[in-house]
């Protein structure tokens, strides 16, 4: 899991996949489950026809209609369990050791860690962790870490450096080839 790439639109999601994303989240913030599904569709057939693994992001309900490869869920969020019992990747977000810890407990695959760096995509987003935070966090589990907030081509091998497993984007995952040639440069 390098690159994760959490869009809301379609043609971002194609630009992402084309550019290497190995992760596509579809983020609909504010839909109903009936929306999400509706509109998931095209993702998860994009998502399939090239073997890229698709999270709904905050509906479980909405992964399983979709036949989803998993579900990423805020700290607040409900349906952990139900996500585990499903089958599904589960997802969830930390901003401390503590968070990734019962993250892990939960039974999640991966944790999302940040936001690293202040994000305008997020603005409820909690102080961001920095390298330091995200450090923490991936010595502190054994599951793969992702690293969110405030990434792009110019920080995104400083998160690599520092423990994570992968890296999310939002504003750059419509420049997903750039994140992907830093990635493989650091």
């Amino acid at each position: 899991m390098r690159l994760h790439a959490i869009v809301s639109d379609l043609d971002t999601a194609r630009v992402a996949v084309e550019g290497r994303a190995t992760v596509v989240q579809l983020r609909l913030k504010g839909a109903t489950t009936r929306e999400m599904v509706d509109q998931g569709y095209a993702y998860r057939h994009l998502c399939k026809l090239h073997g890229v693994t698709f999270v709904v992001n905050d509906d479980v309900e909405a992964a399983i209609a979709l036949g989803a490869d998993g579900v990423h869920l805020g700290r607040q969020d409900p349906g952990a369990e139900r996500a585990v019992v499903e089958g599904l990747l589960l997802g969830t977000s930390a901003a401390s050791v503590e968070d990734a810890r019962a993250g892990e407990e939960l039974g999640a695959g991966y944790i999302g860690a940040g936001p690293v760096w202040a994000t305008p995509s997020k603005p409820d987003a909690g102080p961001p962790i920095g390298l330091d935070g995200l450090a923490e966090i991936c010595k502190a589990v054994s599951i793969p870490v992702v690293a969110i907030g405030g990434i792009d081509a110019t920080n995104a091998a400083e998160c690599l450096a520092a423990g994570a497993a992968g890296v999310a984007v939002v504003r750059a995952a419509a420049d997903a080839k750039a994140v992907n040639e830093a990635l493989a440069a650091g």
